[in-house]
């Protein structure tokens, strides 16, 4: 059965940065596009990156265009989301997401930016 474990989250400080990861296992990574979302209280999951299988193509949200990266090592299978200028309002869960022929979900890490 696919897995997907985050971790990387915590407490920064704003203009601070840091990187997540998500490391995968009992499914074949390199096929799968790759996502991170987040979802902030009481509103709804939205989509942050996304990343092709073999790492060619990415998209971002408008919200952190320049200021995130999303890339992935196929051999270690884990995909990363660097986030650098972090503001107070990239406080969320952040998850990500594996589909292709199935879709697995991590179980989140707390990402907080606060002074």
């Amino acid at each position: 059965q696919g897995q997907l474990v985050e971790s990387g989250g915590g407490l920064v400080q704003p203009g601070g940065s840091l990187r997540l990861s998500c490391a995968a296992s009992g499914f074949t990574f390199g096929k799968y596009v790759m996502s991170w979302y987040r979802q902030a209280p009481g509103k709804e999951r939205e989509l942050v990156a996304s990343i092709t299988n073999g790492g060619g193509t990415t998209n971002y949200a408008d919200s952190v265009q320049g200021r995130f990266t999303i890339s992935r090592d196929n051999v270690k299978n884990t995909v990363y989301l660097q986030m650098n200028s972090l503001k107070p309002e990239d406080t969320a869960v952040y998850y990500c997401k594996a589909i292709w022929f199935r879709t697995y979900w991590g179980q989140g890490t707390q990402v907080t930016v606060s002074s």
